[in-house]
């Protein structure tokens, strides 16, 4: 059995907790008017996921607690929870038993269990739609609602036909379907407008990074030929310093040598034929005056000695005088003699007051014969020192006169060091214009520096440091007319890189970049959604034909059991269900506005499932010209036909017998008990007839408490009793 087990608790009259165990095919639930059976249809319903009130005869969800009575306070919520066998998987979970649980409060809100675990009324509605069970529909027929197929239109009529031929579950993936559609249609419209307003920011984006990629592609241009021309600029600066430097160290040296030639032949006419010679003669004159000095000196000598000795050997001859006074009186007049030698006058009367000490040291005694001995030997070397003179003054004479002949052959030699001066002279003013060709252009060499540096300082923040990052050329060489073009031409790129600007570009950059990437992941949004539009109409499309086929398909075997079971309830006769088409009307949305801005009606039609009968010995033209009974035969004959063709793991009928008579008991009877070989049955009834067919039986009764109680029976024990 796939029922197992019915419990509740504070659900409308049900204030305790009731359970309904069941384990046989079928059970009968019987009970007086009143008492609370249809309550046990409607709580299965409502456990199901059953939303209209109205169906479970209410108002709102506070409606369907128990709400107290005089012995028994009211309940704040009320749970239903139904347990199934699911040993053969016939519910898509891996569970061997399964509990729903639906629990409602006083304010309204409803909670939803699986297996004691809070899930979504979606995930129950889901899990039962595939095993065929519903929160309503062909399998749960309520108290009045017997008929209820016979008097639905016929859109509904067909929607409860493929609810029991267990097209619900490809229905509801088709809603479903339909509302992933619609919201991705949604969606698709919402990225549409999301990407018109980003396109326009987008083009603006891409003008300006087109204009800044251009200035990129500029400056890499601008930053390959400027490392060139850096390269080229350096390697000819440092060429020409180098060169330069070796015409000064050349020309420097050629001037030196120049000028110290000048210089030499200069002195040389300066000072040899005037200074060389002249000092010569001139130094000789100096010694022969010298000398000529020192010959007079010592003839001066001689003859001062020659005059004491005279004078000593006068004075020996008249007095006597002691040689210490003699040589006491010389050594004083003499050195008196050196001061008065320069003047006549002085020399003579420094004699006569030599004669006048002589006489005072004649009268005081005589030289003695010794002192005038001596005085012979100075006397005698005085003469020897004035002969060396005298033959060192001729021999200096004649070196003079030797002197001024070579003076005079020199002068032709001087007329050639002249000319060689005016040579030498002539070449040192062309060396000095070289040297000051050289200054000029070691000037306009610091001037092309200095602009070299200019550039590079200019290219370093106009295009950064990549334009002056590069190799040294070495001595390789570019013409300067090639040199100059390129600079007039790079002079041009700066001008452009400059009116093109380059502020702000990483933000643009970052903006475009975002922005693109916005762009791009809408559209590939768009196009995941276009083709999951795509996949969803598919799948709509086979749904479509699903449902279609086996509509067809399960219209054909309902016909055939209704066609059957109607004979059996009216002893002939016939039935059968017929595709319609049913118009219905719906407003045009606001785009299909008409002229005066008002959205236009327009009419649709849509399947819908008539049914045309035949009774015996009646004429009956249409389902309103039948009776009650008829109506209540006909209805259990299209119920038991749809229950046989798909059968449901479980059946509620709440008293769809009423309205029968004996007769169509027995054979209402004799259906169920065929019936339950493939569903399992809940039976609401007061009539014995199904009472007997039922294996247990559950009786609800309603004290004074207004509470419904529940006994029950099971039949085949009972019978074992009663024998």
């Amino acid at each position: 059995m796939n029922l197992v087990r019915l419990e509740l608790s504070g659900f409308k009259s049900f204030a305790k907790k009731t359970a309904f165990d069941f384990s046989t095919s079928t059970v009968a639930i019987v009970g007086p008017n009143g008492s609370g059976k249809s309550n046990v249809a409607e709580s299965i319903r409502f456990v199901l996921g059953e939303q209209s009130m109205k169906s479970m005869r209410g108002k709102r969800g506070e409606d369907l607690i128990w709400n107290g009575s005089n012995t028994q306070g009211r309940a704040n919520r009320a749970s239903v929870a139904l347990t199934f066998n699911n040993t053969s998987r016939f519910l898509d979970i891996d569970f061997d038993e399964v509990v729903i649980e639906r629990i409602v409060n006083r304010d309204g809100t409803n909670e939803y269990r699986l297996n004691g675990s809070v899930v979504r009324l979606k995930d129950i509605l889901g899990l039962l739609a595939s095993a065929n069970i519903g929160q309503s529909g062909h399998h749960i027929i309520s108290q009045g609602e017997a008929d209820k197929i016979l008097s639905a239109s016929p859109r509904e009529r067909r929607e409860i036909l493929e609810d029991a031929l267990g097209l619900k579950v490809f229905q509801y993936k088709k809603d479903e379907s339909v509302r992933k559609l619609n919201k991705t249609e949604e969606n698709m419209r919402q990225v549409e407008a999301l990407r018109r307003e980003v396109q326009p920011h987008l083009r603006f984006l891409k003008r300006q990074v087109d204009k800044i990629q251009k200035a990129e592609d500029l400056r890499k241009e601008a930053t390959s030929r400027f490392q060139e021309y850096f390269k080229n600029e350096l390697a000819y600066i440092e060429h020409a310093k180098k060169e330069l430097d070796t015409k000064k160290k050349e020309l420097d040296s050629k001037l030196d040598a120049v000028r110290a030639k000048i210089k030499t032949t200069r002195d040389v006419l300066n000072s040899e034929a005037e200074n060389a010679d002249g000092k010569k003669i001139a130094a000789l004159s100096e010694d022969i005056e010298r000398v000529r000095a020192e010959r007079i000196q010592a003839s001066k000598e001689s003859a001062r000695l020659s005059g004491q000795i005279d004078a000593l050997q006068v004075t020996l001859r008249e007095a006597h005088v002691s040689g210490k006074a003699l040589q006491s009186f010389v050594e004083k007049h003499e050195q008196e003699l050196n001061q008065h030698i320069g003047s006549l006058e002085s020399l003579v009367s420094y004699a006569k007051s030599l004669l006048r000490s002589l006489k005072d040291l004649l009268s005081q005694g005589g030289a003695s014969a010794n002192e005038i001995e001596k005085l012979n030997v100075e006397k005698q070397k005085a003469l020897e020192e004035e002969k060396v003179a005298e033959t060192r003054e001729k021999a200096l004479v004649a070196e003079i006169e030797a002197l001024r002949k070579e003076l005079d052959e020199s002068r032709v030699q001087e007329r050639e060091k002249e000319r060689e001066l005016f040579a030498l002279t002539s070449e040192e003013r062309e060396l000095a214009h070289k040297e000051e060709v050289l200054a000029g252009d070691s000037t306009r060499l610091r001037m092309e520096e200095d602009e070299f540096k200019r550039e590079s300082a200019e290219a370093l923040a106009l295009i950064g440091s990549g334009a002056v990052s590069y190799q040294k050329n070495g001595d390789a060489q570019v013409q300067r007319s090639e040199q100059e073009k390129e600079k007039r031409e790079l002079q041009k790129i700066k001008i452009r890189l400059e009116e093109m600007g380059a502020g702000g570009s990483e933000e643009v950059l970052k903006e475009y970049e975002e922005a693109s990437e916005r762009e791009a992941f809408l559209e590939r949004e768009l196009d995941d959604l276009k083709e999951s539009a795509a996949s969803l109409k598919t799948l709509i499309d086979d749904l479509d034909t699903e449902l279609r086929a086996r509509f067809e398909e399960g219209i054909k075997a309902i016909n055939d059991e209704f066609s059957r079971f109607f004979g059996l309830m009216f002893d002939g006769g016939g039935a059968k269900l017929t595709l319609v088409k049913e118009p219905v009307r719906r407003i045009r949305s606001l785009e299909d506005e008409n002229d005066d801005g008002v959205p236009d009606e327009m009419e649709k039609t849509v399947d819908g499932i008539d049914i045309a009968l035949s009774i015996p010995k009646k004429r009956i033209k249409s389902l309103v010209m039948l009776s009650g009974g008829e109506r209540a035969l006909t209805s259990i004959a299209l119920i038991f036909a749809m229950s046989s063709v798909n059968p449901p793991p479980f059946l509620v009928l709440d008293e769809t017998d009423a309205a029968l008579d004996e007769a169509n008991s027995r054979r209402y009877g004799d259906m169920v008990a065929a019936l339950s070989e493939k569903s399992q049955l809940v039976l609401i009834t007061h009539n014995r007839e199904t009472m007997s067919r039922a294996d247990i039986l559950y009786g609800v009764t309603m004290g004074g408490d207004g509470v419904s109680k529940v006994l029950s029976v099971k039949l085949d024990e009972a019978v074992q009793v009663a024998k």
